[in-house]
């Protein structure tokens, strides 16, 4: 079977901030929500732009992050969508704010908040423990084509998101049917990986960022990362799935988004704080060393990028058995 390959950022990337100043602040405190749990990847994108806003004192207000896990994210769209017009709330977002309406796990969607710049381009690995039996991405195809369901697999935070769309797509590439596939979902990617330091599941599919530092330590091992060339940094020894005969790439984008109703005043200011914030050299190395890549895109992109993206997505989707 020809492997589908899927491209998601052949859209323009090149928006710019808007030239606009705003004449709206933030007149308290702002929260940015991780939809997800502390340890997780979007805690991590969370934290990281928080700590360049304030450090190189780019933002007229003081900074929280509040997690809001479960539901796939959902609890974290919920809580956003509950301050309209407030852009004293924003929160950092991966594809489930597109599939997340398409597979029936929460009615809000990208329609309902307003897009306001993209952050970063994370890629999927493929992760096991290193005593494990499988040592590489073969090792694990050949299991799968004997038994689709006799590899336990972790992820986070919801069947249909980038993760699950990422193995599907490995799987349909050799032929094996991905809904027969064995698969736990948790609240974090943290905890997929926790899963597998305590030898609970066989393989995490979980984004790069938070894996470096246990491969650093000999804790986990990554047998396939789902790029189209091998990740800078302490995943530079991994090879892709191209690498090993499987045509397939795949990644998960990190955005900002707010409430819905925000002013265009409002959305300039956050537009105009994220462009600097991406700017900043230590945004970009904390990017790399994790195996991320800066993707900064405005407003108007992103919206575009998001659009084009639901109909590419519902179309997998619907491929897998889990649209609604």
């Amino acid at each position: 079977m020809r492997a589908l390959v899927v491209a998601f950022l052949t859209i323009i990337a090149t928006g710019s901030p808007a030239p606009v100043l705003s004449q709206w602040q933030p007149s308290r405190n702002v929260e940015i929500i991780a939809p997800a749990a502390a340890g997780s990847a979007l805690d991590s994108m969370s934290r990281l732009l928080q700590r360049v806003l304030q450090e190189k004192r780019l933002a007229s207000a003081s900074i929280t992050v509040v997690n809001k896990t479960g539901g796939g994210n959902a609890v974290g769209f919920t809580y956003l969508a509950a301050h309209p017009g407030d852009a004293h709330y924003v929160a950092v977002t991966p594809l489930t704010i597109i599939t997340n309406r398409i597979v029936g796990a929460n009615p809000i969607s990208y329609h309902d908040v307003t897009p306001i710049a993209m952050l970063a381009d994370e890629h999927i690995a493929f992760v096991v423990n290193p005593n494990s039996a499988i040592k590489t991405g073969r090792d694990l195809l050949d299991r799968l084509k004997k038994d689709p369901a006799a590899v336990s697999m972790a992820l986070a935070a919801a069947l249909g998101n980038a993760n699950h769309i990422a193995m599907s797509l490995v799987g349909k590439a050799v032929g094996v049917d991905p809904k027969r596939f064995k698969i736990a979902v948790f609240n974090s990617s943290g905890e997929s990986i926790t899963a597998i330091l305590g030898g609970h599941v066989d393989l995490a599919i979980t984004t790069s960022g938070l894996v470096g530092p246990h491969v650093q330590a000999g804790r986990l091992g990554v047998i396939a990362v789902a790029a189209d060339k091998r990740l800078a940094g302490p995943l530079a020894q991994v090879p892709t799935w191209k690498e090993q005969g499987v045509d397939v790439t795949f990644s998960s984008w990190r955005a900002l988004i707010g409430p819905r109703g925000m002013t265009a005043q409002q959305l300039s200011y956050w537009e105009t704080l994220v462009a600097k914030a991406a700017a900043q050299e230590e945004w970009t190395r904390e990017l790399e060393k994790n195996g991320l890549t800066s993707l900064f895109m405005n407003s108007e992109a992103t919206r575009r990028l998001f659009t084009q993206q639901e109909e590419q997505l519902r179309t997998i989707l619907t491929d897998l058995g889990l649209a609604k």
